[in-house]
């Protein structure tokens, strides 16, 4: 028996007694996942985010394992949902123009010392000032850096199009504008290298594209090292007080961990390992978070029709974007239909043995956007579902 038919094995018999579509968290996975980022972060706490869990049972699991500590946020209303959760140390990693989070952010003392959000344009220390409604709590901010690799005098791009802020003049600049507005402080900064932590340097079938994403991606090592430790240094002479600098994510952790200006990393779909990390030479999860739709039909030999499945994750569109049929190992989309709204037909030899009522077993693309989809995640040890949690969506949240 294979390893991933072992693993079928193990979910549908800890399964058994629940209907399908239903999602699980194997709980064995998921820490030995914690495990290995924490082992790569090379001593240096992570900071998980938020977005690529949804689960606020497994976002305290996770930062009660050792190498874990603090949150990174995704919404102003999810920073102080966490804060009033009992989260202390939240960082919203996106601008935001909730002005009525923002009033109640600097009126009460609790949330203002938890929670520190994200600016990169001084037109944004306006929005906050003019949501205060008479709240007079300091404002802990971050700054956040523009990590993309520039090349030919700018004329080309690689990377996110986030902050506007890319040299440390600029960085420092905000910086000077913060320390002279009351009711603000400079505690951090963040920079998220997506073009390195975000994108696979080992796609299966294309080695050409591997190898130039490869060197690209250590050009752009090189040059972000030089500039963010040259931030950093000019922003400490502007705010000696700087409690933090953010870096990495899931894709870089090692490497963004090696450089002496961070001091924290960031990660999060490291934990449940979606399919877009099967891409990386740098690392090797163990998928832990899986989701299974029943058949419902058998139109013809080789083909069963499963519930549902229509799950694609944020990004541009391709197929890359779609959950990718699991276990059993050899099933495949039809290239006419795709994964439905409805229903999914779903192609291979595998097919013949399912029966209706059967479980597949899906992957998302990415991490905490499977859990938009359902309301709870049951945890898996063994061959037992030990304990069902609710996700972000099952307590009634849905933050974007």
């Amino acid at each position: 028996m294979t390893a991933g038919a072992a693993d079928r094995a193990r979910y549908d018999r800890a399964t058994a007694h629940l209907d399908a579509p239903v999602a699980i968290v194997d709980l064995e996975a998921f820490d030995a996942n914690a495990d290995d980022l924490h082992r790569r972060a090379g001593g240096k706490p992570i900071r998980i985010a938020s977005k690529s869990v949804r689960c606020r049972a497994l976002l305290e699991r996770a930062l009660a394992r050792d190498g874990f500590a603090g949150l990174m946020s995704f919404t102003l209303a999810e920073s102080l949902w966490l804060a009033r959760s009992g989260f202390e140390d939240v960082l919203l990693a996106y601008p935001s123009a909730d002005r009525a989070r923002y009033a109640e952010l600097t009126a009460d003392p609790k949330l203002a010392a938890a929670v520190t959000v994200m600016i990169d344009d001084p037109a944004q220390l306006d929005l906050i000032d003019a949501a205060r409604d008479g709240g007079r709590e300091v404002v802990r901010v971050c700054l956040e850096l523009d990590t993309s690799l520039k090349l030919f005098g700018g004329r080309v791009r690689v990377g996110a199009r986030r902050s506007p802020l890319h040299s440390p003049a600029q960085v420092a600049d905000l910086a000077r504008a913060v320390a002279r507005r009351p009711g603000f402080e400079v505690v951090g900064i963040m920079a998220y290298e997506g073009h390195v932590a975000g994108v696979g340097d080992a796609v299966a079938g294309r080695p050409l594209r591997s190898r130039a994403v490869r060197l690209m991606q250590a050009a752009a090592r090189r040059e972000l090292a030089e500039r963010r430790a040259a931030v950093v240094r000019a922003v400490r002479a502007v705010a000696p007080g700087l409690e933090f600098v953010n870096g990495g994510g899931t894709g870089s952790v090692q490497h963004t961990a090696a450089e002496e200006a961070v001091t924290e990393i960031a990660a999060g779909s490291g934990l449940y390992v979606p399919r877009l990390f099967d891409n990386y030479t740098s690392f090797r999860g163990r998928p832990a978070a899986l989701f299974a739709q029943p058949v419902v039909r058998r139109p013809g030999v080789g083909v069963v029709t499963v519930l549902g499945g229509g799950y694609p994750a944020s990004g541009a569109a391709g197929r890359d974007r779609l959950p990718v049929p699991y276990l059993p190992e050899g099933l495949r989309y039809d290239p006419q239909e795709g994964a439905g709204e409805v229903q999914t037909p779903l192609l291979g030899t595998p097919a013949d043995d399912l029966l209706i009522g059967d479980k597949v077993w899906f992957r998302h693309a990415k991490a905490g956007e499977l859990c938009e989809r359902f309301d709870t995640l049951h945890l898996v040890e063994g061959d037992a579902v030990t304990a069902t949690v609710p996700t972000y969506r099952g307590e009634g949240h849905a933050f974007l």
